[in-house]
């Protein structure tokens, strides 16, 4: 089965913060909604993070993301587990700061919960911005 996207509708986000908690405007949905105008602006501070627990066990094998350049993290962890576990690192990754869609491969493990933690902004404040993020592998 070749890799497709891996987030679905049972697939629950969860994001640190937005700006000025305008939902509405800056929410998680913005990532995953194929518009090339929305995305997802965070508030400041020093990381921010993603979760994504997905509705069943998947084997992840790439991250493709679109930061706005001036607001992209320099330093992306990505963490991942399964049903009960707890966090484990499955990968780095280190994005350019540019506007790009960008992939980056994993080494594939199978996971039920992933977490993508950006650190070290490169916005002055913190703050991170993403047009658009999508987790490629196979369900399991």
């Amino acid at each position: 089965m070749a890799d497709a996207s891996l987030i679905c509708s049972g697939t629950v986000s969860r994001v640190s913060s937005v700006l000025n908690r305008e939902v509405k405007q800056f929410g998680k949905k913005y990532m995953f909604d194929g518009n090339e105008e929305t995305c997802w602006n965070s508030d400041q501070g020093a990381t921010q993070w993603l979760t994504l627990e997905f509705p069943q066990t998947v084997q992840v094998s790439q991250i493709l993301i679109q930061f706005q350049g001036g607001f992209a993290s320099r330093k992306c962890t990505v963490q991942g587990c399964r049903k009960g576990e707890d966090l484990s690192q499955v990968a780095e990754f280190y994005p350019k700061d540019t506007n790009s869609l960008q992939m980056f491969t994993l080494k594939e493990a199978l996971l039920d919960k992933l977490k993508i933690t950006f650190e070290n902004s490169t916005d002055f404040f913190g703050r991170v911005i993403v047009y658009q993020l999508d987790v490629h592998g196979e369900k399991r």
